[in-house]
Formats: structure tokens, sequence, C-alpha cells
């Protein structure tokens, strides 16, 4: 088990790592940049399409080491959502295309992989949850956190720094529960971050797009919705089996504390809760002059203070 899952971290890391630079050649040749308006924080061009090496790596690490039969559909799910990343870096989705997109990918995952949130574990005093209420609060889960990466997706290093630190936890969890294919799919994401974050820390040479950001957001929600359903199992401690839930949102505070608060700010001021803009936290602390490294830092250690 553990041999399986080191050799998954170091061959996606290898294949992130290798390919970065090939596609960074690519899109300079090609004139593939990130957009600039007025929500861009950069100078200079960059290449945006990272999120086609963190894929790649994720993608074919899978396919030598896990077992392909437990995790295919979850494989398809991601292939859906990482083909919707790329017409939006090439073609500007709608966020209604985008949507339609990430809800195929989740019912793929939910009545094909069987993965879906059944119950919330005392949560709000609720414990097993109606079939319809389970099929719509698991959309809304994976479209939130998936989207929620998207969005924190801002500066450099952040998105793929919080993803790092996410599936770590998550690995950490699944190994303790013997969960061998979902601790293999997090040390995956996990290397892949990893070699892109060598790339994307400021001053970044690449940014990952919607490409990447929706790859991560849907594997994270996936794992979320496993630990939500198993808890932590650590020998002689009962504490964490059903708190899944609440170990979950603390894993995932800082996206999920970033979409809550701008879409509550756009929503109170009478904009389209998925109009853009330059509210999110990551922007209000690039204006009070941290600048990228520092506002990056800052997100980071807030969310291993609240692990």
């Amino acid at each position: 088990m553990v041999f399986e899952i080191i050799l998954a971290f170091i061959t996606s890391f290898v294949l992130t790592y290798l390919s970065i630079p090939k596609i960074i050649h690519f899109s300079r040749k090609s004139r593939l940049y990130a957009s600039v308006g007025n929500r861009n924080s950069h100078i200079g061009k960059i290449p945006i399409f990272g999120g086609i090496a963190i894929f790649s790596g994720v993608l074919f690490s899978l396919i030598f080491w896990a077992e392909i039969e437990s995790i295919q559909f979850i494989l398809v799910g991601m292939i859906i959502v990482f083909f919707i990343g790329i017409l939006d870096d090439l073609l500007s989705l709608s966020p209604f295309k985008k949507l339609i997109g990430q809800i195929l990918s989740v019912l793929v995952i939910m009545f094909l992989a069987e993965l879906q949130i059944n119950s919330f574990k005392g949560l709000f005093d609720i414990y097993e949850i109606p079939a319809w209420i389970s099929f719509i609060f698991t959309i809304f889960v994976v479209v939130v956190i998936t989207n929620g990466y998207n969005l924190i997706d801002g500066i450099d290093g952040l998105a793929g720094g919080l993803g790092t630190i996410a599936s770590m936890f998550f690995g950490v969890a699944f190994l303790f529960n013997n969960d061998t294919q979902m601790a293999i799919l997090s040390f995956t994401l996990l290397g892949s971050l990893l070699a892109f974050l060598k790339f994307n820390f400021n001053p970044a040479r690449i940014f990952m797009g919607d490409t990447g950001s929706l790859v991560i957001g849907l594997i994270l929600s996936i794992l979320a919705i496993r630990l939500i359903n198993t808890g932590v199992n650590i020998p002689n401690e009962k504490l964490y089996i059903n708190k899944g839930p609440f170990i979950v949102i603390s894993i995932l505070s800082v996206p999920l504390y970033d979409t809550f608060r701008v879409f509550c700010i756009r929503i109170l001021s009478g904009y389209h809760p998925l109009r853009a803009d330059r509210n999110h936290i990551h922007h209000a602390l690039l204006d009070l002059g941290f600048g990228h490294k520092k506002a990056t830092l800052i997100l980071y250690a807030f969310s291993l203070l609240i692990m």
C-alpha cells in the first residue's frame, strides 16, 4: 500500500515537472497567454495551460498505480471537467455552460462511481438524509468546492499551495482509514501540485488556468465526499469517526470562506453572484500592500492553523 502511494506521488511529480517547461515553450510560441484586465495583477505575458501538466501527471500516475476498476468513473468525471477547462481557457465559456459540464461530471461520479453524501454525521444534528436530498446536496458540494478553487486562483502560488495542503491532509486521513485508492488519488494530486508550484510560486512562470483549478477542485470534492462518509478511523480513538463533515470544512476552509464571502458581497451589492470582481480575500491582501508572496504565505498559514 505505502509503496504504491510513494510510486504514485513520484510519478505524478516527475511527469508534471518535466512537462511544464514544454508547455511554457509551446504557449509562448503559440502566444497563448493569460488575458489582461483590471482584475489581473500581473505584468507581462504568462502562459495559462499549467493545468494540462497537472492533469497529465495525475492521470498517468493513476493509470500506472491505482486499481482502474475502482476509479474508472472518477477518471471519466475528471476528463469531462478537464475538457470544460480547456474550452474555457481557449474560448471563455459562459458560467452556465461550465456549470452544465460540472453537473454532468457529478452525475457520472454519483451514479457510476456510486459516490455521494448519504449522511450529515450529526452536523446540525442531522444524520441519515433522504435520497433526493442526498442527490441535490452532493451536486451542491461538488459545484461549490470546484468553483471555490477556481475562484481562489487569483495570485501566484495560492490555488496550487492550498491544493497541496488539502491533498496532503486528505492523504494522511485516508492512510489512517486504509483507503488505498483514495490515498493514491490524494498523493498523486500532491505530487503534481508540488511540481507545479516550482513554476507557479511568485514570480510565476505559468498559471494553471481554469483547466487546472477546475480539475483540482473536482478531485478535492471527490476526496471530501469520501471523507464525509467515512470520517477518520484513528486506532484507539473514536472521536473522529463521525467528524467527516467538520474535518472537510477545516481542510477546505480558505476557498469555502472566500466563496461564501464573495457571493454574499455580490448579492448584497445587487450583482450577479458569478460576476467577476476584485472582492476576493487575496485581492484585499494585495490592496493592503502585502504582495503576491506575502499574501499567499498568509493564506497558507491561515489554512494550516484552522486544521
